[in-house]
Order: structure tokens, then C-alpha cells, then sequence
């Protein structure tokens, strides 16, 4: 028998006088294990000095009456006994072939106990978790000790079985690994909180509320909120789902910063924020954690997840079940807040999916800052010291639910999870997919990111003249409103600042993976087919780029071999991304009609490394070719060269693209296109700027390559349809969002079928969103006055003058396209 693992040194530099040892026991066995153990001085050998021992149950009823009322100091002690698993290939993990013995390897019936201490011994252990002195617990818990002296000892007792419980834990961790670190109590816990209970006096009192009703729907909200992990339940989970998942992919995870985080882990918590592109992404970036020791993440998910039989498998495993929407109800609000808080102040990792939801394009949505909100209050009002954010990058060379996500993006309803999507989820999974990539980012200090952002905790307070005669009393309401009003914005701004740097954290370790390549060389060539050496012929020139640049990638550099292309182009037809005709002199590969959406898909995976290319390529097209009357042109004034319209035209096209990349502020933004201008000619800045343009241009051409129609051309399509229907819209009626964005999908189709629109991957429900987001942001969605005839002309003009802006664009774009050596080659051109 092992013994003496998790003890800790006695709190004070003078012995004890007594001893008194909680026994957390669930059998007479395990109560016999450790009076044993106690006996035969196990303790005291522990402890490095012999004292009278007093054993108590670990149960707050025992601990009332036989502990608190103490008027000596005696020196606490919890103590429990241990079950392991059988260690197989030096891993102790419970296996379904353990219970088909009907028993629990981690809690053993009472029958098995006696089996096992006899022909087992290494399977138990007595363990003993960190001591306090009773008069440390009294000041650890002064609220609940308070309460002793008027005769209530049922909190300070229950505030000692809880320290005891959590120091067995952190004991038990020190044997079995970080992995299991699970919570215990959670819901006792923030119920006897007495600033937990404060607040729900305030929302009573707000509200006109009965204050046990108030206490009644926050005990509810919290059983339906906390994970009741279960260490048997994620090894049983983690072997039934990893060979699900492990036919299907194989997993490339960098793990050189992985050490690190670990010893971060020891002093923060942990906040995992991935992309999300799959139902598979908790899996895959669970079991790289888990395979790396990390404790499991509380994993935040939708409550439309939380369907039998996975929703309770899940909630055992860490998933928390969270209401879509909960705007309007107080208190569950204050109860994901304080359980937000309290997982963090004591450091359990958490994991959500800050999009939202998963892609439908394949590049990064815009982020959703709720929960980022509660982090966020949870450091301001000092619940934790830090929380730092680790930035998680999740891509597929291949997904095999790409089919349902092209169809919502056409206005196909999505199917609703349950068994019948589960089974279809795992048969799925069974195809080959390729590799998975997982990457981490940085992490990012949410103290310092939200001190650099503005957040109120961390600036000096902002001071807002009250214009008073009267400074004694409080501000008038109105007056502190407006000082809420202004706090509030800072705050807001500084969360959407931080879920900003989580994203560009994201796409900054996001690599290159091979089918993001070939989807970019056959969506920029339209319907065209092409032999391999062709496709070789696109990509060589971009792999170059790569290089040059030393952008993240995966095992791009055997796209160069015809033979190796192959392979990648068979795998894209058997998932029925690329069509192949062999019946000529030599197989031609293009994409397979209808799957332009998914080739889309894998292509935006790495869209945003070449959108700044992109952009540069439009603007001295803008430069070369403005004509007075141009909008490049306008604006900027009579004296406007070459380069400031370059760059003006630049300015704008990061404006329209704001909703769907995430662009840094104007100064690194110019220091990124100066960059790239660098790339195509070193020597730019010593040329005269009356050619520059044309010389630049000459230089990107000369590249072998042109990104802009293989990169940014849905987007904007999608925008001139959203502005189109804008502009045949009459300026007084409001817009139905969900109305509009169908009419849309309806036009775009028609669109489509005109030529007007380069390919299906434009008609997209969130492409449509997301332009109907820019143009609101420039004041072209809200109707106008229908009293003001001016206002009402004013927005007709201004929807027009964006449509037919955006149609200069397309213009350009097509313009790009002919110029692509590429399409020069093969002799056609749009």
C-alpha cells in the first residue's frame, strides 16, 4: 500500500496540540483503511510529531457538533482513501471493459474494496489534503464563522467541508494529474456566498420580487448551469469519441508552447477561445489538452447541444449548457456571471466558441462579446487577479459537414440536433479527412489588454463636471446616468478591442493547408478546367510568395509535384469538391458544379494572408487608371498623384472589408501595405511617383500571380447585390433583416444565372449579412423621415452612389483577372 501522498507541512512553525482528521470515507472499508492507517502512525509520521488524533466524518452535521464550538486551536486535517485504476501501458484510466465488472474502477462497491486491498494493495492510497489550524479556517470564512456566535454553525461548518473537499483535490491531482481537475460543490458553494446572496437581495428589491423566489430560480438556473464533472465519465467519453475521430483525421498540433501554458496554468486561469469551423472541435482540442495534461476545460456550449443522450454525457464531462438569449431575466444573468467568476477565481479553465457559431465561409465571423463580458467583470471587480485568453487555431485539410453548411448558406434550414443528427454526425466521421491542425496563440493578459483598451478598472477615473451648487448631497440621477452611460461605452469598448486581439491571434497562427491552395487556383480560373501542370503553374508563384513572406502553412511544399498533386486533387473529387474528366489526352480537374460554396470554404480558411495583397493589387489599379471623375480620383484634390490615390482608394476598400477581416488601425494597416509594396518592388520608394503606379503594377504582373479576383471578388459581389436591392428600395419603408437578406439570396440567383455574378460562392446568407452590416454602418439601411424630402433624396442618392461604387470595384476586379498570368497563359479571360 502506498501511503503519505498529499500532505502538506503543518501551517505553523509550533506543533500541534491535536489533531483533528475529517475522514471523507463512502464504505466502513475505507473508514477501517484510514483508522488503520492513523494507528499505526501514519499521520504522525506525517505530521514529524506524535499528538492525540480525534476522527471526524467529513459531513457538516458532524463538524457542527464536534468541531466548531472548539475553544482550543486543533490543526485540521482531511483525509480520504484514494481508489486507482489498473495501470495499463503506464496510464491509469478507466475503461469500458472495467465496468463490464459492474464496478467502478475510481469508486469501487464495498465487495470490490475488500477484493482489492487484498490482491491489489497498489490500487488504494491514503491521502491526505494540505491542514489549517481552526483558527485559519475561522479567518479563511469570517462571515460564516461570524454567525457561530449566534448560534448558527451550520455555514462555518459547511464552509469547512468545502475547504476540506477542495484540498483532497488538489491532494488527488498531485497523483492522478492535472487532467482530472474537476470542481466540487460548485452549487453549495455560491449559495452560501454572502455576496452571491447580497445580489439577489438587490434584484428582489429591484424587482419587487419575493427574495426566496429570487433565491428558488438561482438555485434552478445554477443545477442547470454547472458541469457535475466525473473523472470516469470523461475517460469512458475520450475512449468511445477518439476512434471516432481518429479514422478520420490526423492531428498536427505544435506543442512547442504547450509547456508553457502549463506553468502559466499553475498561477492563471486558462480561457481556450478556438475557431470554430466543426461540431469536432471540442474533441480534437480536448484530447490534444488531455494528452498533454491539462485539466479538462469548462467547455461553454448552446443548449440546443444538451439533448439526450450527449447533453447529459456532456454536462459530466465539463460542457456548460448556456440559453441562447437570457437578455431580459436578472438573475440567471447574475448566476452565469457569479459562476463565470467563481470558475476563474479558482482557476478552472474554460473554452468557448467566441463566433457565435460555427463559419459557414470558412474564415473567422465576427466575434460575440457576452460572455467576454463576464470575464471581463469578473477581473474589474477583482475576482481574479488575471485570465489570460489563449487564442486557438482548429483547421481541416477536409470537412464532411461542409454539404449542410452550404445549404443553410443558400437559405436551407438547418437541421436540428438530436439523435437522428448524431447518427448522421458519427457515420460521417467515418471518410478519411486528412490532417487537423491545431495552433496556439500567444496568450493574452486580459488585465493588461483591458487596462491598454480603457477599461474603467485600470485608468484614472473619468471626470464629468456636475455643474452643482450643491456638492454634498448625491449627483442628480440624471448626471450619474451619464457618467454610467459613458463608463459603459469604455467598457464596451474595451471588451470589443480584446475579442479583436483574440482574433487576429487566431488567423496570426491559422496556417496554409494544401486544399485551401488548390480551391484558391481553381475557384480564380472560373469554370475552367485545368491539367495538373497547370494547376502546378497557378500555384507555383503563390508557394513562392509563401516563402518569401515565412507564412504559417502546413504540407503545402508537395503541391510543386505533379504526382503529389494528384493525391490532393483525388482526395477534393472522392469529397466531391473537384470534378475530374479523364476522357481526353490527360485528366482536367475544375470544381464540381453546385460545390462552389465548399471549394470557398477551404480556400477562406487562409483567405486572410492574401488580403492585403489583394488590396494593394485594386488600389494601384485605382492609381493607374482613375479618371477624373473616379471616386479614387474624388475627393482627394486637383494636385492628387498617382500614389495618393493609391493610397487613398487603399483607405477605402479596408472600409468595405471591415466586416469581414479584421484590419488593424490606419498606421499598421499603411506599414502592411508598404510592406507588401516592398515584396513586389524593393525599390519603390526611389522611384519617381508620376510612374510609380504603372511600375508597381509591372512588378505585380511580373510576380506571376494576381490575388484580388481569387480572393475578394465574392465578397464584393455579394455587396453590390445587397446594395442593388437597397437602392431599388423605397427610402421610407424599414427593412425586415431576415426579409431582405431571402430577397437577396432570390436576386442573387438571378444574378447569377446573368453573368453579373462571377460564381455561387457569392450568394451566401452570411456574405449578404455581412454587407447589409456595412452598409448600416454607413447610414443606408434605416428609413428615412418621410416628411423631409430632403432626407429621403439624400438616402436614395447615397444608396445608389454605394451601389455604383461597388460596381467600379467589380470592374477593377475583372480588370485583375485579365492580367493574371494565369489566365493570360491559357488564353481566356473574364
Amino acid at each position: 500500500m502506498i501511503e503519505n501522498h498529499g500532505g502538506a507541512p503543518t501551517p505553523s512553525d509550533d506543533p500541534p496540540e491535536s489533531v483533528v482528521a475529517l475522514v471523507d470515507s463512502a464504505s466502513g472499508t475505507e473508514r477501517e483503511l484510514v483508522g488503520r492507517w492513523i494507528a499505526d502512525g501514519g499521520l504522525s509520521a506525517e505530521l514529524g510529531v506524535r499528538v492525540p488524533v480525534t476522527q471526524l466524518d467529513l459531513d457538516a452535521g458532524a463538524v457542527a457538533d464536534r468541531l466548531t464550538g472548539r475553544t482550543d486551536d486543533p490543526l485540521v486535517i482531511p483525509v480520504r482513501v484514494l481508489w486507482l485504476p489498473p495501470e495499463r501501458d503506464g496510464v491509469r484510466r478507466v475503461t469500458f471493459g472495467d465496468l463490464a465488472l459492474l464496478t467502478n474502477p475510481r469508486r469501487p462497491n464495498r465487495f470490490a474494496q475488500r477484493r482489492l486491498i487484498a490482491r491489489s494493495p497498489d490500487r488504494h492510497i491514503v491521502l491526505t489534503g494540505a491542514p489549517a489550524r481552526l483558527s485559519e479556517l475561522r479567518t479563511n470564512h469570517p462571515e460564516a464563522a461570524a454567525l457561530h456566535h449566534t448560534g448558527n454553525t451550520e455555514p462555518f461548518a459547511r464552509a469547512v467541508v468545502r475547504a476540506a473537499v477542495v484540498a483532497l483535490e488538489r491532494a488527488e491531482r498531485t497523483v492522478i494529474g492535472d487532467r482530472y481537475k474537476v470542481p466540487r460543490l460548485v452549487t453549495e458553494e455560491i449559495l452560501d456566498s454572502p455576496d452571491f446572496l447580497r445580489r439577489l437581495e438587490h434584484i428582489a428589491d429591484e424587482t419587487g420580487t419575493d427574495p426566496r423566489e429570487v433565491w428558488r430560480r438561482a438555485e434552478k438556473a445554477l443545477n442547470e448551469l454547472v458541469a457535475a464533472q466525473s473523472r470516469t465519465v470523461s475517460d469512458l467519453f475520450t475512449q468511445a469519441m477518439r476512434p471516432v475521430h481518429a479514422s478520420t483525421w490526423k492531428v498536427n498540433c505544435d506543442r512547442s508552447g504547450l509547456a508553457a501554458l502549463r506553468d502559466l496554468n499553475r498561477r492563471y486561469p486558462l480561457v481556450f477561445l478556438p475557431s470554430h469551423r466543426s461540431y469536432v472541435d471540442a474533441f480534437v482540442l480536448g484530447d490534444v489538452l488531455a494528452r498533454n495534461d491539462f485539466p479538462p476545460n469548462h467547455v461553454v456550449g448552446g443548449a440546443n447541444l444538451g439533448f439526450w443522450p450527449m447533453g447529459p454525457i456532456a454536462r459530466r464531462t465539463g460542457t456548460i449548457f448556456i440559453r441562447r438569449s437570457f437578455g431580459g431575466d436578472t438573475v440567471y444573468q447574475a448566476v452565469v456571471e457569479e459562476y463565470f467568476g467563481y470558475l476563474l477565481a479558482r482557476r478552472f479553465n474554460l473554452e468557448w466558441y467566441f463566433e457565435g457559431g460555427r463559419t459557414r465561409t470558412g474564415k473567422l465571423r465576427p466575434p460575440r462579446y457576452g460572455l467576454l463580458n463576464y470575464l471581463a467583470a469578473a477581473v474589474r471587480r477583482g475576482r481574479v487577479a488575471d485570465a489570460l485568453l489563449v487564442p486557438v487555431s482548429i483547421t481541416y485539410e477536409r470537412l464532411n459537414e461542409l454539404g449542410a453548411i452550404a445549404d443553410e448558406q443558400v437559405g436551407g434550414r438547418k437541421k436540428p440536433e438530436g439523435l437522428a443528427w448524431l447518427a448522421r454526425y458519427v457515420r460521417n466521421q467515418q471518410h478519411s479527412a486528412g490532417q487537423v491542425y491545431v495552433r496556439f496563440g500567444d496568450p493574452l493578459s486580459a488585465r493588461d489588454r483591458l487596462a491598454t483598451h480603457g477599461d474603467p478598472l485600470t485608468e484614472p477615473p473619468i471626470s464629468i463636471p456636475l455643474h452643482r451648487t450643491d456638492t454634498t448631497g448625491p449627483a442628480p440621477r440624471a448626471e450619474l446616468d451619464t457618467l454610467g452611460e459613458h463608463l459603459g461605452k469604455r467598457e464596451r469598448r474595451a471588451v470589443q478591442r480584446l475579442a479583436f486581439d483574440v482574433a487576429v491571434g487566431i488567423n496570426a497562427v491559422t496556417p496554409i493547408t494544401v486544399n485551401a491552395l488548390v480551391a484558391l487556383a481553381l475557384l480564380g480560373v472560373h469554370d475552367r478546367a485545368l491539367t495538373r501542370a497547370e494547376v502546378c503553374e497557378v500555384l507555383n508563384p503563390v508557394l513562392d510568395y509563401i516563402e518569401k513572406r515565412d507564412l504559417p502553412r502546413g504540407e503545402i511544399a508537395k503541391l510543386r509535384d505533379e504526382n503529389s498533386l494528384a493525391v490532393v486533387l483525388e482526395q477534393l473529387s472522392l469529397a466531391k469538391v473537384v470534378t475530374v474528366y479523364r476522357g481526353g489526352v490527360e485528366p482536367v480537374y475544375s470544381i464540381e458544379p453546385g460545390a462552389h460554396l465548399e471549394a470557398a470554404f477551404y480556400r477562406n480558411s487562409a483567405v486572410h494572408w492574401f488580403v492585403d495583397r489583394a488590396i494593394l493589387e485594386l488600389a494601384i489599379l485605382a492609381a493607374v487608371e482613375a479618371a477624373p471623375d473616379d471616386p479614387a480620383a474624388g475627393a482627394i484634390g486637383p494636385d492628387a498623384d498617382a500614389l495618393d490615390i493609391g493610397w487613398a482608394e487603399a483607405y477605402r476598400l479596408r472600409d468595405l472589408l471591415k466586416f469581414e477581416f479584421f484590419f488593424p488601425d490606419r498606421a499598421e494597416f499603411a506599414e502592411r501595405i508598404t510592406a507588401e509594396m516592398l515584396v513586389v518592388d524593393p525599390a519603390w520608394r526611389t522611384r519617381p511617383r508620376d510612374t510609380l503606379g504603372s511600375e508597381i503594377l509591372a512588378g505585380l504582373t511580373g510576380t506571376g500571380f494576381m490575388m484580388a479576383h481569387r480572393v475578394l471578388r465574392s465578397f464584393f459581389d455579394a455587396q453590390l447585390v445587397v446594395a442593388e436591392r437597397l437602392a431599388a428600395r423605397d427610402p421610407i419603408v424599414d427593412i425586415d433583416r431576415k426579409e431582405f437578406i431571402a430577397e437577396c439570396v432570390s436576386v442573387g440567383k438571378q444574378m447569377l444565372l446573368q453573368k453579373r455574378l462571377h460564381s455561387t460562392e457569392s450568394v451566401s446568407t452570411e456574405l449578404f449579412g455581412s454587407a447589409l452590416e456595412l452598409a448600416a454602418n454607413h447610414g443606408l439601411v434605416d428609413a428615412a423621415d418621410p416628411d423631409s424630402a430632403e432626407a429621403v433624396a439624400a438616402l436614395s442618392a447615397a444608396r445608389r452612389d454605394f451601389a455604383h461604387r461597388l460596381g467600379t470595384i467589380g470592374i477593377r476586379i475583372s480588370r485583375a483577372a485579365t492580367l493574371d498570368p494565369s489566365n493570360l497563359t491559357a488564353g481566356r479571360t473574364r
